[in-house]
């Protein structure tokens, strides 16, 4: 069992009060907190926080979990929850959970709360701690990080969606013997949040950025360079903003959205992914839509990337890849540095069950021009 009271980096963890019921109804009926925590009632009432403190939070613990108010040190008042459920007793494991009330939100109070709460929970026995995530929500997954949670995959259909159906959950999982964190990342954030030299910039791919992308990447040119050679559904292009940060964050892949660097206009789109984390290679990509081509910028893309993956992210060795009969995406990456490694005979699938050939570049840091 935990403690009944923890006490950590400006938060203390304590049982609810029958005091608490006005705050505990406002945070629960915060639109975020209903938005990823669909098992809340809706509306959220004082009458629902009632019965969670004189019912619902009591239980948790009599079956071995916790169930904590997140109290500001100083006033002692109520700024959200936190706790351990889903406890598999032979297993040593539980999993976190939280909400954070709207007024104290970008204070620390998520990830001070969270990391108590697992160096607590760890100290009384337990050796495994999961903390589940929505891919669109990377504020709680950059919590997860902070806290020592590591990234270990995807739990397929294991969350619900307001209204029915299921959704994939992000799984964070610290050990008994992780450092307290944060966790090392793959992909760091980019300085000041985006990379220039003065003629482009690049910044992350947001959820404002689809109708941008599905222009570009249903350009005819465009699809015909991807393999196979079919255009992405507006469906996936949303997916794929909306999941951005997240997979950002998890060290999937860096996406990244080109703007002219004089008029802040988006100009196209570029990405950088691990093809082997452990061997420290990863791959870069981009696209340009047609009026910023011919003028360098891509050339000025890739450079700028390439030097954001030797620098902060760590990596030494970069690929590329292109269709043998792009030679416009070869002479960018030769410009850049790259050389030609060679021709990977049907690798990329076609169309009709055809296979398509793929021509590899390299880049080390000391070629990068």
């Amino acid at each position: 069992m935990t403690p009944e009271v923890i006490e950590s980096d400006g938060v203390r963890l304590r049982p609810f009060r029958p005091d608490d019921v006005a705050d505990v109804a406002a945070g629960c009926a915060d639109p975020v907190n209903l938005r990823f925590n669909p098992g809340m009632p809706q509306p959220y009432t004082e009458a629902d926080a009632r019965w969670w403190i004189t019912e619902g939070a009591p239980a948790a613990r009599a079956t071995g979990g916790a169930a904590y108010a997140i109290a500001d040190r100083a006033t002692d008042r109520l700024v959200g929850g936190a706790g351990l459920s889903q406890v598999v007793t032979p297993r040593r494991q539980a999993e976190v959970g939280y909400w954070v009330a709207p007024w104290a939100r970008r204070r620390g109070v998520a990830t001070a709360a969270t990391r108590a709460l697992a160096d607590s929970a760890l100290r009384c026995g337990f050796d495994r701690l999961e903390l589940l995530t929505h891919a669109e929500n990377p504020a709680s997954q950059r919590v997860a990080l902070a806290a020592g949670f590591r990234h270990e995959g995807v739990r397929r259909a294991a969350g619900q969606l307001r209204g029915g159906g299921r959704t994939d959950l992000t799984a964070w999982v610290r050990l008994a013997d992780d450092p307290p964190g944060p966790a090392p990342r793959l992909l760091p954030d980019l300085p000041d949040g985006r990379l220039t030299d003065g003629a482009v910039t690049l910044r992350p791919l947001g959820p404002d950025d689809v109708d941008l992308m599905y222009r570009l990447h249903t350009l005819p040119e465009v699809v015909a360079n991807q393999a196979p050679p079919v255009p992405p559904a507006r469906s996936a292009i949303e997916g794929r903003c909306r999941s951005s940060e997240s997979a950002w964050l998890t060290g999937s892949i860096a996406r990244l959205l080109i703007l002219d660097a004089g008029t802040d206009e988006p100009v196209g789109s570029c990405g950088l992914s691990h093809t082997d984390a452990t061997a420290g290679e990863a791959s870069v990509g981009y696209a340009l839509l047609p009026a910023a081509r011919g003028r360098g910028l891509a050339t000025r893309t890739v450079r700028l990337l390439a030097g954001w993956a030797f620098g902060p992210a760590g990596i030494a060795r970069l690929v590329a890849a292109t269709l043998p009969d792009n030679v416009a995406s070869q002479r960018v990456l030769e410009k850049v540095g790259f050389r030609r490694e060679g021709l990977l005979r049907g690798r990329l699938p076609g169309l009709a069950g055809t296979r398509i050939d793929d021509l590899v570049f390299g880049l080390l840091p000391d070629e990068l021009r």
